[in-house]
């Protein structure tokens, strides 16, 4: 089944039959560990079918764990963790506050670098996916977590990456559950891929919560 997700070119997702498009921002819910993994290793295992660049961002599991299971489900992947320019792995503080506080505006730079990254040898497709536990943590800005959840969708769009985020609906509040429906398009729950009917557009969303965060430029 496809899902319109953007004019750019369909991709299959890596979730049951769903294909989508490049360009697109996406939630993932789960409530069990089981639940998670199968959305990752279907996505990532997608990807190295499709030979994509990829990125995984840990922070709710072991790296050990993660690739434990991507062999275990994954037969295209590498039978070791060595798969260098395909598939890179780093814990939530490397990416999202590497220096102790989490910055939306650093961020725009930390994505707009990390793509650009993957575009040195020609254009690519990159899947991005992460572990958003992080965030349930005391960390210094992550009150501002939302305001770079919906400027993300400036960051995708015509871009060929699609990024998934993940949240444990088991672990987070009905607060933070509705900011993930409002700056999320898409959403995966229970294996099923739907169009957000919650959701803002980065211009309303920002206006309304965090306007100090509207009118700066992604990049």
């Amino acid at each position: 089944m496809h899902i319109q997700t953007s004019d750019m070119k369909e991709l299959m997702l890596g979730i049951g039959s769903y294909s989508c498009n490049w360009g697109s921002h996406i939630c993932g819910l789960y409530e069990t560990e089981k639940e998670r993994d199968e959305i990752i290793t279907g996505y990532l295992c997608r990807g190295f079918t499709d030979d994509d660049k990829q990125i995984f961002i840990h922070s709710e599991q072991t790296e050990e764990h993660f690739w434990n299971v991507l062999h275990s489900e994954c037969p295209v992947c590498n039978a070791t963790n060595e798969n260098p320019g395909k598939l890179d792995v780093k814990y939530s503080s490397e990416i999202y506050y590497p220096d102790g506080f989490f910055d939306p505006w650093q961020m725009d730079r930390t994505i707009n670098g990390y793509y650009d990254y993957t575009q040195l040898d020609g254009q690519s497709n990159v899947r991005a996916v992460a572990e958003m536990a992080w965030a349930l943590g005391k960390i210094n800005g992550v009150e501002h977590l939302f305001a770079y959840e919906s400027r993300l969708n400036y960051f995708v769009k015509e871009k060929t990456i699609i990024s998934l985020c993940l949240y444990n609906t088991s672990r987070i509040s009905g607060e933070m559950l509705m900011n993930v429906l409002r700056t999320h398009p898409y959403i995966i729950n229970g294996g099923v891929v739907t169009v957000n009917p919650l959701y803002e557009e980065p211009d309303i969303w920002l206006a309304r919560y965090a306007p100090e965060f509207l009118n700066k430029p992604v990049s």
